[in-house]
């Protein structure tokens, strides 16, 4: 069964490496018929005519900081029966379309959303999670690795990730998409939230897994500390003023403020902020709450029917996948080897490990293959201890198990 036909959707600006390294990883997906939409920047749109197959990729020129504007604007391009969502600093396993669309057989289900690894490509930065009408998410219990539609307590609707989702289009088209009053932050909560009030069905597919790179941008640095928390602030005044009663919202800023005064403090007392930094980040978020607070809010108006007809792009459903590994000092000929073996056609994961307690990452090479470097010894997951004793053949079957169902060794 073929299964229903996918618009991806990626959003990007000012970040055009990452853009091409998505593109790549949408490239090995096995889903039999997908279309890919970027909307972006002129630096994204020379980044994604430079590529070979830019003739298959929607190509939406998008230059404004909205991520909520820009992400209809490829639900406008979308032809597909689901439109799929992720973050240009992402890239998906290629599995993730398959298992995530899968749930769409069922007629009552209107989205999904998937799990999120993190910088090191191993732990999860984002699983089960409920959120309530004050933005605050909350972890949910997950009964196993299949699928399944959380019971979320009363007030709480089930919250997918703006870098792991999927929703039907005729669904997004009826709700206007995504509110353009949230430029950044709490813009696919708030879609959470209007799904669930309007009674629909929102299923959470563990085995549908991207890895989150949290590229730099205008509002973090590359080491993760944030440059300007304004738009956070105006976002969370727009939720509150659209989810949460009214005598709630003060103390629900209040909390927010005091959690991110924290968070600032922490990254001062580890070196990437200073003092004046701190105090700079807080003023722009009260200048944000203030901002938000006049933001107009009104119910998003339904889109229009595909702007065009679907442009199918060539992924790789049905690819072979191949798992080579090897010593740290053997990284020029693994490296050449997974070149040519995803030349080939074929998925391509690389574990190379040196004799070491060095700590593991994962991540998805530009040449088209995923590596997994550390220690022969060191940790992977963090939940291991810091030293293991393992022989070099034994480690490599430990780390491919970690993603045979994913890649399918």
């Amino acid at each position: 069964m073929a299964g229903p036909s996918v618009s991806v959707v990626v959003v990007s600006r000012g970040r055009p490496d990452a853009l091409d390294l998505c593109l790549t990883g949408l490239s090995q997906l096995d889903h039999p018929r997908i279309e890919v939409i970027a909307v972006t920047c002129p630096r994204g749109a020379a980044a994604v005519d430079a590529r070979d197959d830019s003739a298959r990729i929607k190509c939406i020129p998008f230059d404004a900081a909205n991520i909520s504007a820009a992400r209809n604007a490829g639900i406008v391009a979308a032809a597909g029966d689901i439109v799929a969502f992720i973050d240009d600093d992402a890239v998906a396993e290629p599995s993730w379309l398959r298992h995530l669309t899968a749930p769409f057989d069922d007629p009552g289900i209107a989205a999904t959303g998937g799990f999120v690894r993190g910088r090191n490509g191993i732990g999860f930065q984002w699983r089960a999670r409920s959120v309530d009408a004050t933005g605050t998410a909350h972890p949910l219990s997950e009964p196993g690795t299949e699928p399944f539609e959380p019971d979320v307590p009363a007030g709480h609707a089930v919250k997918t990730e703006g870098t792991n989702m999927a929703v039907r289009r005729q669904v997004l088209a009826e709700l206007g998409g995504f509110d353009p009053a949230f430029r950044f932050y709490l813009d696919e909560t708030d879609l959470n939230m209007r799904l669930h009030r309007a009674g629909y069905g929102t299923v959470l597919v563990p085995m549908a897994q991207v890895h989150h790179g949290y590229a730099p941008s205008a509002r973090r640095n590359r080491d993760r500390s944030p440059r300007d928390l304004t738009e956070i602030g105006a976002s969370l005044a727009v939720f509150l003023r659209k989810h949460c009663d009214e005598a709630a919202r003060g103390p629900a800023w209040n909390a927010f403020r005091r959690a991110q005064r924290a968070r600032l403090l922490a990254w001062m007392q580890r070196g990437p902020l200073g003092a004046g930094d701190v105090a700079r980040l807080l003023l722009g978020l009260r200048r944000g709450w203030k901002d938000g607070q006049g933001r107009a809010l009104s119910a998003p108006a339904p889109l229009p029917e595909p702007s065009g007809p679907f442009l199918d792009f060539p992924a790789r459903p049905g690819a072979a996948h191949l798992a080579l590994s090897g010593r740290s000092w053997q990284r020029a000929i693994l490296q050449k080897q997974a070149r040519s073996a995803v030349a080939a056609g074929q998925i391509v994961t690389v574990f190379r490990f040196s004799p070491t307690a060095l700590y593991h990452r994962m991540r998805f090479h530009p040449d088209g293959f995923w590596e997994q470097t550390g220690g022969q010894f060191g940790r992977s997951d963090r939940a291991e201890p810091l030293v293991q004793a393992r022989t070099l053949a034994g480690r490599v079957a430990q780390e491919k198990a970690l993603f045979a169902e994913l890649r399918r060794f």
